[in-house]
């Protein structure tokens, strides 16, 4: 997570940040997404070419029926011969979409980075500002770098794991199973295990005028005829082409009868691959790469591979997943977050009380966070300061205010020199310097939002706490005729609880609750307080 994370400025509107650099569409024409026949020509007032099917200028076919000779149609319609053909023939069947393939049950956590929260939660304490905690959760959401990405495995009833989770140990990458891993080292890490060596060999007898290769990768496979063609086309299918059915992969192989194409096979054929095991006491030679796997799931899988049931990725990590499940499970879990971050709100709550900080909800909708829940100071029962009373009574009157016109107004700059009296121009401008009204202003602002008396939002509007609203008495219920026995086991029960001191503090604690919410411990949930 970045730990320049600046909320004064991302909090600003989106015309007051940073305007984007260059031109953003200076490389788009205007046809994008035009079919290339509707496209003009380069020169100014030129038409559209002709249609593809013949028709319109230059096209030698008529619209309404079949092929004309000399001006004259003969037939009609649009099938050979004459008539019209059942409109029935051209429906086609749907397509049949598959659904998507479930996603992997693996447990998912946003997690805001360390050092960016302790970075916030520092500029809330300095800035003694209140801001909404689900934008906060957005713009850590708005950057890799600010989160990572925590990974569990779920576990059923009888405690087996629900999907295995399994790491790299070279480069921390998860997969869902050992032969995605597997296939990630040998694919990346090659080298660090295994050398490959070319050895000559001798060339295959007899003489060979045609090769097959395959149309999809131009991958030659040699002559139909050749010992080893079967299993070089069932290798190159299996690799690269497991999708598609054999058949159909087998029918689009080609016949070339080009000499250079054959000549380079016959050469390919007079060297053989070998592999060399690396970091062995002894030499060990693997001639096929099938060799080379089962060589690696022997000796290095236990110590590469490994099973976990937690695994913390970092966010940009988390982008590049090579494990298409994971990847696209990842970005599920973003997408549900982007579009309302509970999860990772109720991570960030946790780590701001961490900090010391509070939350409580404007309106009882949005939940803040700032230094201090709001209190309401009761200026004719508390003996506070002229500045203050005075700070408070501009707030209560004028709702919504800024500090700015706070301070211009109760302690307003004096007036600045005229033209004659202004320094050359050649002279630098200082900087107006703060008076000492506007300074002791501005700690009693900073002393007032630290206690919870005033709160400063995120847009600079300025908000008296509010005096707690008395609770409603309840009217007393009429008791229900009973048995006298019942009656009797009532009056002792009732007896119990009016005598217990936990009934007797029960009114006394509701009441400073209500007057004095800052005293209230910080609540699980940070919803549970509001203004």
């Amino acid at each position: 997570m970045e730990t320049d994370l600046d909320l004064e400025k991302l909090f600003l509107p989106a015309w007051a940040q940073d305007k984007p650099a260059g031109n953003r569409y200076e490389k788009f024409t205007g046809n994008e997404g035009m079919k290339p026949e509707r496209r003009f020509n380069d020169k100014p007032g030129a038409r559209p070419g002709p249609r593809r099917d013949g028709a319109g200028a230059g096209g030698g076919g008529d619209r309404r029926g079949g092929p004309s000779r000399g001006g004259a149609r003969f037939g009609g319609g649009d099938r050979p011969g004459g008539g019209f053909r059942d409109r029935r023939d051209d429906r086609r069947e749907p397509v049949r979409r598959e659904p998507p393939a479930p996603l992997p049950e693996v447990g998912v956590a946003i997690l805001p980075g360390e050092q960016g929260v302790e970075s916030l939660a520092r500029q809330i304490r300095m800035t003694g500002r209140a801001y909404p905690l689900f934008q906060i959760a957005q713009l850590v959401l708005d950057k890799p770098e600010r989160y990572s990405v925590q990974l569990t495995v779920k576990k059923k009833a009888e405690g087996a794991p629900a999907q295995p989770l399994f790491v790299c140990a070279l480069d921390e990458t998860p997969w869902l199973s050992e032969e995605e891993a597997i296939a990630h080292v040998l694919k990346t890490q090659f080298a660090t295990f295994y050398q490959v060596d070319r050895v000559a060999t001798e060339p295959p007898k007899g003489v060979y005028t045609f090769v097959a290769q395959c149309a999809l990768s131009g991958v030659v496979l040699g002559p139909p005829n050749h010992h080893d063609y079967q299993n070089q086309l069932r290798k190159l299918h299996s690799e690269r082409f497991s999708r598609m059915p054999f058949d159909a992969y087998k029918a689009g192989v080609k016949i070339v009868r080009d000499e250079a194409v054959v000549k380079k096979w016959i050469e390919e054929q007079s060297f053989k691959t070998e592999y060399t095991v690396l970091n062995m006491p002894e030499p060990l030679k693997l001639a096929t790469l099938e060799e080379v796997e089962q060589h690696f799931r022997t000796t290095h899988r236990e110590t590469i591979i490994k099973s976990v049931d937690t695994l913390v990725v970092s966010g940009v990590m988390s982008r590049a997943l090579r494990s298409r499940g994971l990847q696209q499970l990842v970005r599920a879990e973003w997408e549900q977050q982007r579009h309302f971050p509970l999860q990772l709100a109720s991570t960030l709550s946790q780590q701001f009380a961490n900090h010391g900080l509070q939350f409580f909800k404007v309106n009882k909708t949005v939940t803040h966070v700032a230094v201090a829940r709001p209190q309401f100071l009761d200026l004719e029962a508390t003996p506070v300061s002229e500045n203050i009373k005075r700070i408070l009574l501009f707030i209560q009157e004028h709702p919504k205010c800024t500090r700015r016109k706070l301070i211009e107004t109760l302690a307003p700059a004096p007036a600045r020199p005229t033209v004659l009296e202004v320094q050359p121009a050649a002279a630098p401008a200082s900087p107006a310097e703060a008076t000492p009204e506007q300074t002791a202003l501005i700690a009693d602002l900073h002393w007032l939002a630290h206690q919870g008396h005033i709160i400063e939002f995120a847009d600079g509007k300025l908000e008296a706490a509010k005096k707690p609203l008395p609770k409603p008495t309840k009217p007393a219920k009429q008791p229900a005729a009973t048995s006298p026995v019942a009656g009797g086991i009532e009056a002792v029960v009732g007896a119990v609880i009016t005598d217990s001191p936990a009934a007797v503090e029960a009114a006394p604690a509701e009441a400073a609750a209500e007057n004095a919410a800052v005293a209230a411990p910080l609540p699980a949930d940070p919803a549970a307080a509001s203004v």
